[in-house]
């Protein structure tokens, strides 16, 4: 596989940073992370004690890398999808044989991503969108045929509301694709979610761990729900440590990764640069030598403590992308 020379002004940006004794940024080692755990036959795990593949963690990777100049790496994870797509178009979780609508709605960002460059790969996009559809009920509910994989090793179940996060892929492909039906279904499940009136509370009881929160607040500033993401995160800013540490959940002492970088890439994406800044610095001290994160940091942490997990490497690149052009945009 050959390597892309950084050419744009941004990509030149992204380059730059802070050095380690290898020579690596941190963007170059998450990115080295991915490439040295891709599954031979395809996908990316779940974490790096993982034998398996995820297609979730896959399919939003592909942007992702897509943005980074890894053109090929990215189009060949969406071919991989394409070849483990169910016929209902639908697929499935970690270690599972059950559909997941949140995991398949995921493949779809990687297939909108790529689309342009293999055209053949709408079909593929198209039936995905479909099996997403299905799951969107008249009322707008966002359905899956199972959640045992959102429960956490407490017992404890992550809440649902993080399907807000399938609902932008379905809008972006209706737009792509002149597809109304896949826009009406996108606002059919956010004219759902907005009626929740704890919609943008971060706690604990509602099983609002910040990466779902994270989830959350990305999917309603690309919904256009400006509001309702700068209402969540303001609590999150209220929790914000000096260090630019975020808890995982309010009360706690320990952080989540992932979600520090989602947290951080929602105040990016609303301009708010001082909280998002604060939260991608702290996460570059924990960047592991290999690239990666744990899922947990801290005491107590009851997050994937142990495991590098691949998810937490896609939203870091995603900080940095989003903190460059927040740079480039200032010059």
């Amino acid at each position: 596989m050959r390597m892309h020379v950084l050419t744009s002004p941004i990509q030149r940006f992204l380059g730059q940073g802070k050095k380690w004794a290898s020579g690596e940024t941190h963007s170059q080692r998450a990115i080295r992370w991915v490439k040295e755990h891709r599954h031979p036959k395809g996908g990316l795990p779940p974490h790096h004690k993982h034998k398996g593949t995820t297609q979730e963690v896959t399919g939003y990777l592909i942007p992702t890398l897509y943005n980074w100049g890894e053109k090929d790496l990215a189009i060949s994870l969406a071919k991989w999808e394409a070849s483990v797509q169910r016929p209902n178009g639908a697929f499935v979780a970690p270690d599972t044989d059950v559909p997941y609508t949140f995991d398949t709605a995921q493949v779809i960002r990687g297939f909108l991503a790529v689309v342009d460059d293999v055209p053949e790969l709408e079909k593929n996009l198209r039936r995905a969108c479909d099996y997403v559809d299905s799951q969107i009920t008249p009322e707008g509910e966002v359905r899956s045929p199972s959640y045992e994989v959102w429960k956490l090793r407490n017992g404890e179940t992550l809440t649902d509301y993080c399907n807000l996060y399938v609902l932008p892929p379905m809008l972006q492909a209706g737009r792509k694709l002149s597809e109304p039906k896949y826009v009406e279904a996108a606002r059919r499940g956010m004219n759902y979610f907005r009626k929740k009136p704890d919609l943008v509370e971060f706690k604990p009881e509602i099983g609002t761990l910040s990466h779902m929160f994270g989830y959350m607040m990305e999917a309603l500033v690309e919904l256009g729900e400006v509001d309702l993401a700068r209402a969540g995160l303001c609590q999150a800013a209220a929790i914000q440590k000096s260090n630019g540490a975020i808890p995982a959940y309010p009360g706690v002492e320990w952080v989540c990764s992932t979600g520090m970088a989602q947290l951080a890439i929602a105040w990016y994406m609303l301009g708010e640069v001082e909280p998002a800044n604060r939260a991608v610095a702290y996460l570059e001290n924990l960047q592991h030598p290999s690239g990666g994160f744990y899922g947990g940091y801290g005491k107590g942490a009851s997050y994937f403590p142990a495991e590098e997990i691949s998810w937490a490497v896609k939203f870091f690149l995603d900080c940095l992308t989003l903190r460059a052009s927040t740079k480039t945009k200032r010059l």
